[in-house]
């Protein structure tokens, strides 16, 4: 049998062959590419000749590249495109990439010629050859090779298990999704918006009912709903099926995160570290657990008694409209609108007929020219991997070739919730020449309707530039070698690019560019542009603390040995501090946080407000010397975008801003900080 992913991909520009892709050829495709990479390993471990940058550090860093090629497909399809038997692969396909990654890991002869280079030729080496050594030597030693042969084999072992139990983590929380339906009546639909109802009609007439209105768990759907609904009744319903998601039933994840928890502990220990969260901050910006909880600690004491007053507000209207005497988890998202609403006179909703997702995605890519220079040009010859998917070619402001970008908005059942960015060919050196990227970024948003486009929340819009940020950061990419290049920067830097994009949505420049009205072209009035203004603190504080529970409970998680019992109870008592009202029985964000237990996040969650620190002082930058600069722009292209993982985090920052960043520009912006107090 020919399989597609085991030949050159004859397709423009080198591009995935989607469509010739089938569930059967990834094993057989897997297993070949791990030969011939281990062949390659095999024959630079084995080589007679002295270690040298040439024959090892650099032939490593080139072989396995069909392995890669193959393994990226699979695990963007799992995540994009995938049905219960392409899903059901990963519980093969992880042991086998688990097992390959150790036996390079854990490979003495490798490890010696790495060592030998590391030691003996850095000071020969131009800048890039010497980083590539360092983070190559660097990685054998975080990964056990300089263990006894015994811990080398425990290793292995964790490492096999755990590579079984983040898949089916990922798993249980999209069959879980999935399975939960609302069916209404129309007499049940009081106070959603039309769009909202027509989509519901329509996921209920793809399942054969014509006369009723589905509702779900993903987020376009649930949202709105409890945005919106007055059936309070049927709001805690819908909330009560989200927040016990996993949390006991057919699709359990309670076993899988004190496993997964304890799993990385004795592997942080094996390695000489007294918990996973000191294994992982050694290479972080933090550096260590004491300085996020700083971070945390100083946002929490800025944000909980604004974040209590913000309550309070919602408490006061619920009596006032409807005469709620006690404000439940299902009322506050409800309430907290009809409060904007009083306000700022402003209904978020009314923002949506100006936030075509077409338009929103091509005034992204505009704003991506007037700051860098790039064009986006569609192209319709690429495979894609659903009919949803566009691509385009990105250009450089010379004509030259940057990369191809893919864009994927819609939630789907074979779909996982949320949003993220894929390298599908990071941008380095493979088969002898340096290639550019391929990246996608992947939105679950509202779906167009049998009368309307789809026509984005505000929320959504900052959705799409935050992706598209990460997307940058791979396309504008420009180092040797894969390793040292694109988004493969310490994991607290990784989210500067993605959040410092999301800035561009509340400036009036930015918006006049791309907020048209979907079928007058009206450009969005400035008295919605003010209201956008006014109310961009809204409840701003109670999101901090959001975000601040996540960060402590992932630290909980991760930041010392748990012999967990009940995974309830001790996510509570992790995050009860942060909590504005009484616990929801059976609730456990756990279950469902595929971030730090199915992603790169574990000990990580901290990330997003470590780099919110960042991106806030970074942009004040840009506000300072006009959010189009171009100077500024190119400076944060060539200091930060293009550089991937070349030096230390700390100087790329400082090579841009001139200076470390200050955490006063964060809370400024979101009104925790008084500007005289700065």
């Amino acid at each position: 049998m020919k399989n597609p992913l085991l030949e050159k991909f004859d397709q423009p520009f080198g591009t995935i062959p989607f469509k010739d892709i089938r569930t059967e050829h990834f094993i057989p495709a897997l297993d070949a590419a791990i030969d011939e990479a281990k062949q390659e390993i095999d024959a630079i471990a084995s080589n007679q000749e002295a270690a040298t940058f040439e024959n090892t550090v650099l032939a490593q860093e080139l072989a396995g590249k069909k392995l890669g090629r193959v393994a990226s497909s699979y695990f963007h399809l799992f995540g994009s495109e995938s049905d219960q038997e392409f899903q059901s692969l990963a519980g093969q396909i992880s042991p086998k990439l688990a097992k390959f990654g150790n036996d390079i890991n854990l490979n003495q002869e490798l490890f010696t010629r790495v060592e030998h280079v590391y030691e003996n030729e850095m000071n020969s080496l131009n800048e890039e050859d010497a980083r590539l050594t360092e983070i190559s030597y660097k990685g054998f030693v975080r990964n056990g090779a300089k263990l006894s042969d015994s811990d080398k084999d425990k290793i292995r072992s964790l490492d096999e298990e755990m590579s079984t139990l983040s898949p089916e983590f990922s798993n249980n929380g999209l069959n879980a999704t999935n399975a939960y339906e609302l069916w209404l009546d129309e007499g049940d639909l009081a106070g959603l918006p039309d769009m909202i109802k027509e989509g519901a009609k329509m996921a209920a007439k793809s399942k054969g009912k014509d006369d009723k209105w589905l509702f779900t768990l993903q987020f376009p759907s649930y949202f709105p709903f409890m945005k919106f609904s007055e059936r309070r009744d049927l709001r805690e319903e819908l909330m009560r099926a989200s927040v016990t998601k996993c949390n006991g039933g057919e699709f359990d994840n309670t076993e899988l995160c004190k496993r997964i928890a304890k799993l990385k502990h004795e592997r942080a220990m094996l390695l000489g570290y007294d918990n996973f969260a000191d294994y992982i901050l050694e290479k972080r910006m933090a550096e260590n657990q004491e300085n996020i909880f700083n971070l945390l600690d100083n946002l929490y004491d800025a944000s909980f008694e604004p974040a209590k007053s913000e309550i309070e507000q919602i408490r006061s209207i619920a009596k006032e409209i409807d005469d709620i005497d006690e404000l439940m988890p299902w009322d506050t998202v409800y309430y907290s609108e009809k409060l904007k609403q009083k306000l700022y006179d402003f209904n978020e909703d009314s923002l949506r007929p100006y936030f075509k997702s077409d338009s929103v995605v091509k005034g992204v890519f505009d704003i991506a020219h007037k700051m860098y220079g790039l064009n986006f040009t569609k192209q319709d010859n690429i495979q894609t991997w659903h009919e949803d998917v566009n691509v385009y070619e990105v250009t450089d402001e010379d004509g030259s070739h940057i990369g191809i970008l893919y864009e994927d908005l819609f939630p789907r059942e074979t779909k996982r919730s949320g949003a993220w960015m894929n390298e599908l060919r990071s941008q380095g050196m493979q088969d002898g020449e340096v290639l550019r990227p391929h990246v996608t970024f992947n939105c679950n948003l509202t779906k167009p309707t049998d009368s309307t486009p789809s026509l984005l929340t505000f929320s959504e819009v900052t959705t799409i530039f935050h992706e598209f940020g990460h997307c940058l950061h791979g396309l504008l990419s420009n180092r040797t070698y894969t390793s040292v290049g694109g988004t493969s920067v310490f994991w607290d830097f990784v989210e500067l690019p993605s959040q410092i994009m999301e800035n561009w949505v509340g400036e009036k420049e930015a918006l006049s560019m791309f907020a048209h009205h979907y079928e007058t072209g009206e450009v969005i009035p400035d008295e919605l542009l003010q209201k956008i203004k006014d109310s961009k603190n809204f409840m701003s504080a109670t999101m901090c603390l959001r975000q601040l529970s996540l960060g402590y409970l992932d630290m909980a998680w991760f930041g010392k040995d748990n012999n967990v019992d009940n995974v309830e109870e001790f996510e509570w008592n992790a995050v009860k501090k942060t909590a504005l009202m009484d616990k929801m029985e059976g609730a456990s964000i756990s279950c469902s946080l595929g971030h730090i237990f199915a992603g790169g996040y574990s000990a990580g969650y901290y990330s997003y407000k470590w780099a919110e620190v960042l991106e806030a002082d970074a942009f004040e930058k840009f506000k300072e010397d006009g959010i189009f600069n171009r100077d500024t722009a190119q400076s944060f292209r060539d200091n930060i975008l293009s550089q991937g993982n070349m030096k230390h985090p700390m100087e790329l920052y400082k090579a841009f801003r001139g200076r470390e960043p200050k955490v006063e520009a964060l809370l400024k912006r979101d009104g925790l900080m008084e500007e005289h107090e700065a």
